[in-house]
């Protein structure tokens, strides 16, 4: 294998066989570093203006309210998941969430210094899956992907599985 096909997809390793279905793909320490975070930073800041004596009510509203806005983004932010069922694969991102049929996946992408996993469709895009990413652990990340690809790959266009038509997306 040269150093450039190595470089563009190091998911070129054979192919290991597809997991159980329904199989959940999300980045669980990140997961669990940014809810614990979140609840930390709200606890804090809300005690912290109750404690202040200076403050007058409203400002201590504002500490509260800039809280669960800061909380609220990190909650946002531990949301990323793959959610691969026998219909197809549900990618839930930050603000979106897609569900594909199986037939729609052409590829499963991960490449060397990608920050997620990219899914090739048949409409000629490219869609991130934010609920693999490497940032975590590049092994787990690598596995994951490997396993997305083989459940893809037995099930897809290419595949004997079952597809379902359509694309539904709902910003939920």
């Amino acid at each position: 294998m040269t150093t450039a096909t190595k470089a563009n997809d190091t998911l070129s390793a054979p192919v290991p066989q597809p997991p159980v279905l329904p199989v959940t793909f999300r980045p669980t320490v990140t997961r669990a570093v940014l809810l614990t975070s979140a609840a930390a930073l709200f606890v804090a800041m809300t005690v912290m203006s109750l404690l202040l004596d200076t403050l007058s009510g409203g400002e201590r509203a504002s500490f509260i309210v800039t809280a669960a806005l800061f909380a609220g983004v990190l909650v946002l932010l531990s949301r990323p998941k793959v959610v691969a069922d026998d219909s197809g694969v549900t990618v839930v991102n930050l603000t979106a969430r897609r569900r594909l049929a199986w037939a729609e996946i052409l590829r499963v992408n991960l490449r060397q210094g990608d920050p997620w996993v990219f899914l090739d469709l048949s409409d000629g895009t490219s869609l991130p899956a934010l609920g693999i990413q490497p940032g975590s652990g590049r092994a787990r990340a690598v596995r994951d992907a490997r396993a997305l690809r083989a459940l893809a790959e037995a099930r897809g266009a290419h595949g004997a599985g079952p597809a379902a038509p359509g694309t539904a997306r709902d910003n939920g």
